[in-house]
């Protein structure tokens, strides 16, 4: 006897479906098809009138202007983030200006000395106002001036028999970050009529720009100016002992012996100068860099210090000046100005009192 050979799933669902009576269907009457065929025109119909009343909605909302149609929530909100992302915060810029130019109530101001005062005013420098008091050229109220004496703003000054009107630290005062490109120059009146850095940079109503130590021709980088004699004076000072951070590249390579003459002292023709750190960067060739940290800023001295050696350098960049340091947005040619915050933490730092503040007694 031979063997039935197995159905697949498929065979035997089509055997039991065949076993299976049919199911039967109800006849479908002239009067039922009839009515089908108009429920489904019916249907086409309603369609068709939905979406041009669609249309018709469509086109009246274009026609309507812009007041008188109101989009979506979701659509508005979409709008309302683009215009906050294009367009700056009012109301931040409004209290950054406050700050900028807000001016502290002048009987709040603490008394300051009166050569300080008449420097800060455009007199002349601190020390020539000191031989001027000394020599009995400036009187307050009325009577001659005794140097080192304080003064406030209800004060009459006058010097040489004119009256002088003083300027008072009543608001914050400016500063300046600016990249400073080799063949520049940090005056603003040169014979030779080379490019100045005053030319690039905007100007400062009521007072004018200082910078905070100077950069030969030849050296880029870092330059501080602002608008205040004190801040200057904190910064470059010597006795302030301000860092100043500098990336040099000379043609050849210090040895250990050599890096550790530069950090003992080498004797210049001003007298000893030496370095506070030094690192070696790397370089490419016989090109090599270096990182080098100063507490003081004489003429050409980093240049004359690697000379000592025997080593030209061919780039000098300041990179750093006290907490200042360049910033990495900041390109050739171009400034940046703090804002009133980094401004006051700066002040901070030099130890300088802000508009309207008092200093403690200790």
């Amino acid at each position: 006897m031979s063997k039935k050979q197995p159905q697949s799933k498929r065979e035997f669902r089509d055997g039991i479906s065949k076993k299976r009576p049919a199911k039967s269907a109800k006849p479908v009457s002239k009067t039922t098809k009839s009515s089908l065929h108009f429920a489904k025109r019916g249907e086409a119909e309603q369609a068709q009138e939905h979406r041009s009343q669609r249309g018709q909605r469509g086109a009246a909302r274009h026609e309507q202007s812009p007041k008188e149609y109101a989009a979506p929530v979701k659509q508005r909100a979409a709008k309302a983030r683009k215009l906050v992302v294009r367009a700056p915060n009012q109301k931040i810029q409004q209290h950054v200006q406050e700050l900028k130019e807000k001016r502290t109530d002048l009987s709040r101001i603490e008394p300051e000395r009166l050569q300080k005062v008449l420097a800060a005013s455009g007199v002349g420098s601190r020390r020539e106002m000191e031989e001027w008091i000394n020599n009995g050229w400036v009187q307050v109220n009325g009577r001659v001036a005794v140097l080192g004496e304080k003064i406030t703003p209800e004060d009459q000054v006058t010097v040489k028999g004119s009256a002088i009107k003083l300027k008072w630290a009543d608001r914050l005062p400016r500063i300046i970050l600016y990249y400073k490109q080799e063949g520049e120059i940090v005056s603003r009146d040169d014979p030779q009529g080379r490019v100045s850095i005053f030319d690039r940079l905007p100007q400062a109503a009521s007072s004018r720009w200082v910078a905070i130590g100077r950069l030969d021709i030849n050296t880029s980088g870092l330059l501080i100016l602002t608008t205040s004699g004190e801040l200057v004076q904190r910064f470059a000072h010597p006795s302030f002992e301000v860092e100043r951070e500098y990336a040099v590249r000379v043609l050849g390579e210090l040895t250990q012996e050599q890096m550790d003459a530069l950090s003992e002292g080498v004797m210049l023709e001003d007298g000893l100068a030496r370095v506070e750190r030094i690192y070696e960067q790397g370089g490419e060739g016989a090109n090599k860099w270096y990182n080098v940290v100063l507490k003081e800023g004489r003429n050409r001295e980093v240049r004359r210090l690697f000379e000592s050696q025997g080593l030209t350098v061919s780039r000098l960049v300041r990179v750093g000046f006290g907490p200042i340091g360049l910033p990495n947005r900041l390109k050739r040619g171009q400034f940046y100005e703090l804002n009133p915050m980094e401004v006051a933490n700066i002040m901070k730092w030099a130890d300088m009192l802000l508009p309207g503040e008092r200093r403690r007694r200790k």
